[in-house]
């Protein structure tokens, strides 16, 4: 499938998964209150904090995958890896899982901070989490078949499908069995499994059978020693990256009450909206720019990076700049309660100019993806770490989610400015600050455009006036953007 198809299929997917994802969550507060809510929230980010575990084995099976396809692996190597990936990713899943299941009294009694829900009922849902998470993590492998094969719309489809179930089904089957953490969660679980299944029966036809009988799979750690230092590369900057993305949310569990954490969360989620759009971009280029990169088509590569950030640009940062400065409208739009708006816009609004910056920041990582020079971003993530969690822990105890806020804008800003530079003079010397110009170029007249209206344009607290209201902001910001980039190309400034 080509690189536009597969852009396209994957954006669709992403809009849907992450429209859904978003503009659902309100009517779980609504229906089952903030404190059930934040529930919801922690067991998010314990699902992260499961990919700790992960050791790269998902982008290692997925990038092997590519290369049997390529014609550099033999069938019976590659089931070799399979096999021995499989056992891996069980006994993982298996020891991850129990550990969490037994986790549960302690954090259901000495971590999270419960007032109306029942310790039973918590000690339950943490219990049934540990079950989905070590389910759905271990779909982590047939997910990295199927990308690996180039099936991203076979997965695109999947996506759809059981994002449906989980977030829209989920709504009749409480009406009829109760708005409560145990009907939620125990659905959840059943999701897992039909997801599970869904993934395993897809992967394995597209998994290649054994030329003869006479060929023995066996199990053998030897098929993935070649692929360790590769693999551990990969597991311990995303190890970091998951650290540095859910620390705010596993130190803010323990500080703040369910309820609050719940409105923490939401504003948190809302934010990510804006990275979801790099998703279908990352998995789109990777493979080409390693292509490129293979083939020594240097300007070609060049030319789809500098294309990709502006398209990330014009999509992202011009979300996070809409987002930032119309937090309060937008979650009065989303949620419909007043008092809710009120205390999470502050946090929304720093995170989702945390996000923007990350969005482009984001893109150096895919220049050492492609030249197999992956020691910047592994260095980049532990500064950035070492810098992420004193301040979140000081910033967030003294002032909450405000504070946790203010942390994640202040690192994503010294990321964008100091380490994205460096990286950059590394990799393709003079081109960071092009770069940077464009990214300027179009991001520049959009905000101020944007926070310019904010003045003018009034809210009147009717829901669908003002949904009309921001959707034209949005549109008039997107076009501001478009015109920008296209302003750049024809004049051959920046990039």
């Amino acid at each position: 499938m080509s690189l536009k198809k597969n852009i396209i299929i994957s954006y669709a997917a992403q809009i849907y998964v992450s429209a859904v994802g978003i503009l659902i969550l309100p009517l779980y507060i609504k229906y089952m209150g903030a404190e059930s809510y934040g529930l919801i929230g922690f067991f998010t980010m314990l699902q992260a904090l499961f990919g700790l575990l992960d050791l790269g084995l998902t982008p290692t099976i997925g990038r092997e995958t590519a290369r049997y396809h390529g014609g550099t692996m033999t069938v019976l190597d590659y089931r070799k890896l399979l096999r021995t990936l499989h056992i891996l990713f069980f006994t993982i899943a298996t020891i991850g899982g129990v550990f969490l299941f037994f986790l549960a009294p302690i954090i259901s009694v000495h971590w999270l901070k419960v007032t109306t829900i029942s310790i039973d009922t918590v000690n339950y849902c943490v219990k049934i989490m540990a079950f989905s998470i070590a389910l759905r993590w271990i779909g982590g492998l047939y997910r990295g078949i199927i990308s690996g094969s180039e099936r991203l719309d076979w997965l695109s489809y999947l996506n759809i499908f059981i994002t449906t179930l989980r977030f829209i089904i989920i709504f009749p089957v409480m009406k009829v069995k109760g708005y409560t953490p145990f009907v939620f969660f125990t659905y959840q679980l059943i999701v897992a499994i039909i997801e599970y299944l869904s993934l395993l029966c897809l992967s394995t036809l597209l998994t290649p059978k054994l030329k003869s009988a006479n060929e023995k799979i066996g199990f053998s750690f030897s098929p993935i020693m070649s692929l360790m230092r590769f693999s551990l590369t990969v597991a311990f900057t995303s190890s970091i990256w998951i650290l540095i993305t859910q620390s705010d949310k596993l130190i803010l569990s323990g500080i703040l009450e369910l309820s609050e954490y719940g409105h923490f969360t939401l504003s948190v989620l809302l934010a990510s909206g804006i990275l979801m759009i790099n998703i279908p971009v990352t998995n789109s280029i990777l493979p080409r720019l390693a292509r490129l990169h293979a083939e020594n088509k240097h300007d070609e590569l060049l030319r789809i990076y500098k294309n990709t950030t502006m398209l990330v640009c014009i999509l992202g940062v011009s979300a996070s700049l809409v987002v930032a400065i119309y937090a309060e409208p937008l979650l009065l739009i989303w949620t419909g309660d007043a008092e809710v708006s009120a205390s999470a816009s502050p946090i929304l609004s720093l995170y989702a100019i945390g996000n923007g910056l990350l969005a482009v920041s984001a893109f150096p990582y895919y220049l050492q993806y492609a030249q197999g020079r992956l020691k910047y971003h592994f260095w980049g993530n532990i500064v950035m770490f070492f810098m992420l969690i004193p301040t979140i822990i000081v910033l967030a105890r003294n002032f909450g989610g405000v504070g946790a806020g203010y942390a994640w804008l202040i690192v994503n800003v010294f990321y964008l400015f100091v380490w994205t530079a460096l990286v950059h003079h590394k990799l393709i010397p003079g081109l960071h600050l092009s770069w940077l110009m464009s990214i300027g170029m179009i991001t520049i007249p959009t905000g101020i455009i944007v926070f310019f209206l904010s003045f003018i344009v009034r809210f009147s607290g009717n829901r669908l006036h003002d949904i009309i209201v921001l959707g034209l902001i949005s549109i008039l910001a997107l076009m501001v953007s478009i015109v920008s980039c296209w302003l750049i190309k024809r004049m051959n400034l920046g990039v």
